[in-house]
């Protein structure tokens, strides 16, 4: 019987428990997840690609279900090099459905049979992006509740050398 595998793609610039939470909970559901940064040469991100496999790898060591990796180019390309057809996306609000409606009817266009599975962040997550992590360490603020201590003490120690 062959193993049922899904893909949880994103940024993960960075990576916080909102994500932790989802990837938690679809690893229940699955036989794998692979937990897949993505490299957008057009997107400026805050850590590099090795930096963000390097956390996500510490963060998820424990779980024997969960792999990570890195991709480039299109997400459906990577799901058959991968094996699976289902893809893991998290809905914090509303204004996330319309995008993310759009980005998995265009993922089952150009690869019929591939499903988007949407998972609700835990009520606590719900607010949480990456984005909004990143503005509050770059203001001087901290958000330790929100993130890995890992992830935590990368912000502070990447915010204070662009201080200096």
């Amino acid at each position: 019987m062959s193993q049922r595998i899904a893909v949880y793609p994103g940024s993960f610039d960075p990576l916080t428990l909102g994500h932790v939470d989802i990837v938690t909970r679809a690893a229940k559901l699955f036989d794998r997840l692979v937990v897949a940064a993505i490299h957008n040469p057009d997107k400026t991100s805050l850590f590099t690609l090795e930096d963000r496999l390097a956390i996500m790898s510490e963060t998820f060591a424990r779980e024997p279900k969960v792999e990570v990796d890195t991709f480039s180019g299109l997400l459906v390309d990577y799901l058959k090099k991968k094996q699976s057809f289902i893809l893991i996306r998290g809905l914090r609000a509303i204004s996330d459905f319309e995008i993310e409606l759009q980005m998995a009817l265009m993922n089952r266009r150009l690869s019929p049979g591939t499903e988007t599975l949407f998972l609700v962040p835990s009520v606590e997550y719900s607010f949480l992006s990456s984005s909004l992590i990143k503005q509050v360490y770059q203001s001087g603020g901290e958000a330790p509740t929100l993130v890995t201590p890992l992830v935590d003490r990368l912000l502070k120690e990447k915010y204070r050398q662009n201080e200096q």
